[in-house]
């Protein structure tokens, strides 16, 4: 055994063998991964996979989220983020606000738009489409991601239609991709005591496997260290690297292109008795997704949830992403925190040389962005995508 699968526990032992082997971990392996103690010998597992994936490239991207609205009609245990229409801070962002928001991020170098909101009860689903033909028309090689899957689940009934017209019809208005939230936990038990209302797995996975088979790509998510057992966490992996074998096998460059692992934020919530999870159970749940899912190519350590502290440390922990600029978040707010949340390129820059790695700005479906080195502006795409 080489020494970069070295390990300390002999529990983890059977677990190096399979990860130097290029075999796929079992639920077992996971609870093991979470249960030993030897935290080090973890990372150093996931940096090893990650490394031989990406050698030592970590990718960024310049990005704008923006939130067209916090109304929404679920009241979900862990979310500060919804309000009642009428209710203090409630809001509804019309097109032109939205697209003037993806104006300004194109015109400051941005490459993607990222849009997500509340299932907001009234808003009809031309103001979608709208929406999206607008920032084409206005930012032609902007690239919309929007929507998650419990959006377009809302999205389907309001518009009586069916989950594969409904991506047809966002499709053929501009949206090139979808985010990967609403996923949580991946179980009936978390998903009655925490959020009821929304739809299951079941009906997540199918916009997800639909948007793959109309050449959509799209992300995937885990919302970890709120009430989730270390088994559900673990088993919730096997599922998205069960659906990226299907979309894969199936053909066709459109699958997961990341996982994002989101550190629950208990502040503001119905759920803000619970302490959340720790800086450790950070770092070992973002090794553990990278051990456990190596079909899907990225792991991004999402710094408005980890803090950028932390992201920096996950780089030689399996991830090989730290997202963007993001400039404004308003799904979660750490305490301490507002919804505009921004860093510079040059700060990213210099985040991940510190780690060791070399910084390689990525548009939505991770090709490397050519910049000019004197105006900055775009100059192509390396058309390599990522394994």
């Amino acid at each position: 055994m080489s020494d970069d699968l070295h390990v300390n526990d002999p529990a983890l032992r059977p677990v190096a063998d399979k990860v130097r082997a290029g075999e796929w971990l079992s639920e077992a392996d996971g609870v093991a991964l979470y249960a030993t103690r030897d935290i080090h010998s973890v990372g150093r597992l996931a940096n090893f996979v990650c490394e031989g994936l990406h050698g030592d490239v970590v990718y960024y991207n310049r990005n704008r989220h923006i939130n067209y609205t916090n109304v929404c009609a679920l009241s979900c245990k862990f979310c500060s983020f919804y309000r009642k229409r009428g209710e203090e801070g409630a809001y509804e962002m019309n097109v032109d606000e939205v697209v003037a928001a993806a104006k300004a991020a194109d015109e400051k170098g941005a490459t993607e738009v990222h849009i997500v909101g509340g299932l907001h009860p009234w808003l009809k689903f031309d103001y979608y489409t709208t929406m999206l033909s607008s920032i084409r028309r206005e930012c032609p090689t902007l690239q919309i991601k929007a929507f998650t899957a419990i959006e377009i689940i809302h999205l389907s009934r309001i518009a009586r239609m069916s989950v594969r017209d409904v991506l047809v019809a966002l499709k053929e208005a501009g949206l090139g991709s979808l985010p990967g939230g609403g996923a949580e936990i991946f179980d009936d038990r978390v998903h009655d005591e925490v959020f009821k209302g929304k739809v299951r797995e079941d009906k997540w996975f199918e916009v997800h496997r639909t948007a793959h088979s109309l050449g959509l790509p799209t992300t995937a998510t885990m919302l970890y260290g709120h009430v989730e057992t270390v088994p559900e966490r673990v088993r919730h992996l096997i599922k998205l690297r069960e659906l990226q074998a299907e979309s894969k096998q199936a053909g066709g460059d459109a699958h997961f292109n990341c996982i994002i692992p989101l550190s629950f934020a208990p502040e503001k919530s119905e759920l803000g008795h619970l302490p959340g999870p720790t800086g450790l159970t950070d770092l070992r749940t973002l090794a553990i997704a990278r051990l456990m899912v190596p079909n899907i190519g990225t792991i991004k350590a999402f710094w408005i949830m980890q803090s950028m502290h932390l992201s920096q440390i996950a780089l030689r922990w399996g991830c090989n992403d730290l997202d963007g600029t993001v400039v404004w978040y308003d799904i979660t707010k750490r305490e301490g925190h507002g919804t505009h949340q921004e860093t510079h390129v040059r700060d990213i820059q210099r985040i991940i040389r510190e780690a060791g790695r070399t910084p390689v700005e990525r548009d939505t479906v991770y090709r490397p962005v050519r910049r000019d080195p004197v105006t900055d502006k775009i100059i192509g795409v390396t058309p390599v995508l990522q394994r």
